[in-house]
C-alpha cells in the first residue's frame, strides 16, 4: 500500500510541476488525478494494491472535512458579511450539479445496454 501512496503522491508533484511550468489555470492536483486516469486507462485498470487503498481512503473520507470546517470557522467574520453572495454561490452550484447529474443519467438510461454481439 506504501507504494500506491507513494505513486499517487508522485502524480500529484508532477500534475503540480506540470502546471508551474506552463502556467495552466488548473490545480496541479487535478492534473495529477488526470495523469492517473490515463495511466489507469492504459494499463486496463486498477492493480489490487490500489484498489485496497482506495476502499481505505473512502472509509475514512469524513477526516478530509475537518480542515474544511476550521477553514469556515477561520473565516466566519467574512462569511457573516458575504452571506448572501455565499448563499446564492452554493445553492446556484448545488443546482446546476443536480441538472447535470440528471441530464447525464437521461442520455445514459435512453441510451439502452448495448448490443454484446
Amino acid at each position: 500500500m506504501a507504494g500506491m501512496i507513494a505513486l499517487i503522491l508522485a502524480l500529484q508533484l508532477i500534475g503540480e510541476a506540470l502546471v508551474r511550468l506552463t502556467g495552466a489555470p488548473v490545480p496541479g492536483p487535478v492534473v495529477g488525478m488526470l495523469l492517473l486516469v490515463a495511466l489507469l486507462v492504459v494499463r486496463g485498470g486498477p492493480p489490487p494494491a490500489l484498489s485496497r487503498l482506495a476502499e481505505t481512503l473512502l472509509g475514512h473520507l469524513s477526516l478530509l472535512f475537518i480542515p474544511a470546517g476550521v477553514g469556515v470557522i477561520s473565516y466566519l467574520g467574512l462569511l457573516a458579511d458575504r452571506w448572501l453572495a455565499v448563499t446564492v454561490t452554493v445553492t446556484a452550484s448545488t443546482l446546476i450539479s443536480l441538472l447535470a447529474t440528471a441530464l447525464t443519467l437521461r442520455f445514459l438510461l435512453n441510451r439502452g445496454p448495448e448490443d454484446p454481439s
